[in-house]
Parts: C-alpha cells; sequence; structure tokens
C-alpha cells in the first residue's frame, strides 16, 4: 500500500472514489452517514480543494481508493460556520486566536474498514501533515468515537478540549508536536 500526496485538482479527478471511500469510511456507529452525507462531502471538496494550504493524501491499490485525509491552513478570523463554533466556544477566544487560526487543520481522515487496523490511517496523517510548520495541526472528531479518540491519544495527539456531558459533542486534539500541547489540561 502506498501513499501519496496529490494535489486539488488530482482528488477532484477522483472524486468519484472519494466519495465512496467516505461513504465507506463512516457508514457504520458512530457516524451513521449514508448517500447524502457522501453526496455533500463530495460537493464540498470543490471549494475545500481551493482553501489556502489545501493538501491532501491517499492511498489506491489497483483500481480502488484505501483512504484518503485532507487538511487546509485555518483561516483568521477563525470560521464560524460547520463545527467551528463549538470548537471556539469550547476552547475559547484567545486560545483558539492562538492555537488554531494559521495551523493546518485536518479535515478528514477516511479509511476504508478493510484497511483500519493496518496502520494506513497513521500513514496518511503523516503524509499530509508532513512539513508542516512548528507542528502546529489540530483537528475535530466526535467523543462519540472512542475508536477515533484513542487512536489519536495512542500517535501523540493531544486533547484539548473537555468532553460534553451528553456523549454527542466535538473534541479538538492538538497535533503531537504542536507548541500548545502542553497548555492543554490532561486527562481530559
Amino acid at each position: 500500500m502506498s501513499v501519496r500526496v496529490c494535489s486539488g485538482a488530482e482528488l477532484l479527478d477522483l472524486v468519484e472514489a472519494v466519495r465512496s471511500t467516505y461513504l465507506d469510511a463512516f457508514a457504520a456507529p458512530p457516524w451513521d452517514e449514508g448517500e447524502p452525507e457522501a453526496d455533500a462531502f463530495a460537493a464540498r471538496l470543490v471549494t475545500n480543494t481551493g482553501r489556502p494550504g489545501f493538501r491532501a493524501a491517499l492511498c489506491v491499490e489497483g483500481e480502488r481508493m484505501l483512504g484518503f485525509a485532507t487538511a487546509w491552513t485555518t483561516p483568521v478570523p477563525f470560521p464560524t460556520d460547520r463545527s467551528y463554533a463549538q470548537a471556539a466556544a469550547a476552547l475559547g477566544p484567545e486560545p483558539t486566536r492562538a492555537w488554531l487560526c494559521g495551523a493546518l487543520e485536518i479535515d478528514e481522515l477516511a479509511l476504508r474498514p478493510s484497511a483500519q487496523g493496518t496502520g494506513l490511517g497513521v500513514r496518511l496523517l503523516d503524509a499530509v501533515t508532513q512539513g508542516c510548520p512548528e507542528g502546529r495541526v489540530w483537528l475535530l472528531t466526535s467523543q462519540r468515537s472512542a475508536r477515533a479518540m484513542s487512536f489519536y491519544r495512542h500517535l501523540g495527539w493531544h486533547q484539548a478540549t473537555h468532553p460534553c456531558a451528553d456523549g454527542d459533542g466535538l473534541v479538538v486534539f492538538l497535533g503531537p508536536r504542536h507548541p500548545a500541547r502542553q497548555l492543554t489540561v490532561q486527562p481530559l
């Protein structure tokens, strides 16, 4: 399984394979995403590939995509659409600006179930974050996914926000070399 970094244009040429991989990766609990969510993700790719600092890594074996990762530079001011408002509320205004704005944001890491547990996720993350200035990389994941939370912790990512009491919230993780990682309160 070889992992390669690709441009946004290359990723858009593979949009159907990316969509299929996304659907396969997120169809099961706790994500429970279906065709509408996969269609929405594929539609967002056109905008996402044009974001400043966009990068992608993918793994294709034969004719089948096994996984991909996408990332871009978080803009200033911090966005308020999608799940950004929840992340900003959990961190507070100053840490949000200092820790996340201008940092590399992992948008998606998607692996087909057959590729999970093979080390491919680590390789995709490494490829998409390679050369990240000062190690400033972050991501959001759902606290409903114990597997994702465990995966990032195992790789040395630092949980920067407290989980919601209802178990449905998002959690901000700072990359293993993020300069603010030592400012997070552990364990959460």
